[in-house]
């Protein structure tokens, strides 16, 4: 591998000047000894050193790491297989037979341009697919959904795959005492075992994903055909419900409680929510903080669900209030996420639900009447926040809910039963109840702030 690339080349290559090139040579950090070319690995190596001086190391602190091997290990882990040599943007074009302006969008929007421009052996097999997909009908739109989608969703399967083996498994074996070349090997013989199990778990649950979408797909040539549902006038639109729900007063929570604490309720409203939208044949399009956007193929499924959600975080030892809004109209499908007014409108619902409440539309009234056993209680028109028009909107209200009294931390806003409260304050005539001694120590120091 070694004086297979020239200096020059290599700055080329990487954007560094070839003196910074030279002084790094001199520390250890690139190149082999006896040769004075470089080999493509010393690309991979110079990347990193890169990243790391970007990130604030010093460059001693990376001879350091140089020497005991980890610029190897790590530059290994990237490098691509092989020993061909990388081809420009231009030359796989050439290669491939695809427009270079086309390739060179598929390549940003992937983020791959922000690591190089240079293709290899591996990355033209891969680029070929999306050719094939184009001579099977896929127009460009389409294509770059694609790549969007799966490079966003890819990227964070890579992402978890990786911080959770730094965070559980190496620092595990910090904590059992190994360090040093001892540490480096038992990681490195942990990494190699899960990195074998990478791509069967990733066919493994895209295939299960892809039954159900199949499903889901099955159904809606069958509706269309019977004349139960109809399709939009642009490729990607459709009927759906759509359910944001979210957590009363987590943010005061999680400054009163701190991160961890915040992230273990987090944790359990996520698989709350997911088991409950399972249940109910609606998908988890996205969570952002303790916010979730669900998407229901009927207003009936969409309801039963968000009050399902509602009744299992009301029943959590110790947790907060939840709150929901439903939608029911048309949306745009784009780049796997759901777009239009009729997602804007379920979010501001949510925003403007109370505590324990699911607000619906007069659309999903009307469609999701005959529930069993819940009511939609009228509450009027209302002004949503960023809406022009005033919303006639309705709580969905199951009939026979039993209600438990809970008080209000009024620091965390976590709700208690009478055995859960580990404080109690009397202050102008009226009783405070809190979840530990911080929340009443915060309340004691600045009454004020918790008035409301």
């Amino acid at each position: 591998m070694g004086g297979e690339v020239s200096i020059e080349e290599l700055a080329n290559r990487t954007g560094e000047p070839v003196e910074q090139l030279r002084q790094w040579r001199s520390l250890g950090l690139i190149g082999a000894e006896g040769t004075t070319g470089f080999g493509r690995e010393d690309v991979e190596r110079a990347g990193l050193v890169q990243l790391f001086v970007r990130r604030g190391i010093s460059l001693e602190a990376i001879r350091r790491a140089a020497g005991v091997g980890v610029l190897d290990r790590f530059a290994a882990a990237v490098s691509p297989a092989g020993t061909e040599r990388p081809y420009s943007l231009p030359e796989a074009a050439e290669i491939l037979g695809l427009d270079l302006d086309l390739l060179r969008r598929v390549w940003t929007a992937s983020g791959f341009l922000q690591q190089s421009e240079m293709v290899s052996e591996e990355d033209l097999e891969g680029l070929r697919l999306f050719k094939a997909a184009a001579a099977a009908g896929f127009p460009e739109e389409a294509l770059m959904q694609f790549v969007r989608v799966y490079s966003d969703a890819l990227g964070r399967v890579a992402e978890v795959e990786a911080r959770l083996f730094q965070f559980y498994v190496h620092e595990g074996l910090k904590a059992e005492g190994l360090s040093g070349s001892e540490l480096r090997a038992a990681s490195h013989a942990a990494g190699d075992r899960a990195k074998a199990l990478v791509e069967p778990a990733v066919l493994f649950f895209h295939r299960k994903a892809w039954e159900q979408a199949i499903r889901e797909i099955a159904v809606m040539q069958v509706a269309q055909e019977a004349g139960l549902l109809k399709m939009g006038d642009v490729p990607g639109q459709l009927q759906a419900a759509i359910v944001f729900v979210d957590l009363c007063s987590f943010t005061p929570m999680t400054d009163a409680s701190g991160d961890i604490a915040a992230a273990q309720v987090l944790g359990r409203f996520s698989e709350l929510v997911r088991e409950a939208a399972g249940r109910w044949d609606g998908r988890t399009v996205k969570q952002i903080g303790d916010a979730f956007m669900l998407v229901f193929p009927d207003p009936r499924a969409a309801v039963a669900s968000a009050l399902e959600i509602e009744d299992r975080t009301a029943a959590e030892p110790q947790f907060p209030a939840s709150r929901g809004g439903v939608h029911w109209g048309s949306v745009l499908y784009r780049e796997g996420d759901y777009v239009g007014s009729t997602v804007n409108i379920a979010s501001r619902l949510v925003a403007e639900a109370a505590r324990h409440q699911v607000l619906v539309t007069a659309e999903v009234s009307k469609e999701a009447r005959g529930l069993a056993e819940v009511d939609f209680v009228p509450l009027g028109k209302r002004q949503l926040k960023g809406l022009t028009d005033e919303l006639e909107l309705f709580e969905a209200r199951p009939r026979a809910a039993e209600t438990t009294e809970k008080a209000i931390d009024p620091v965390c806003g976590i709700e208690l039963s009478p055995a859960e409260v580990a404080a109690r304050l009397a202050l102008e005539g009226k009783e405070r109840v809190f979840c530990s001694e911080e929340c009443l120590r915060r309340f004691v120091a600045a009454p004020e702030r918790y008035r409301s």
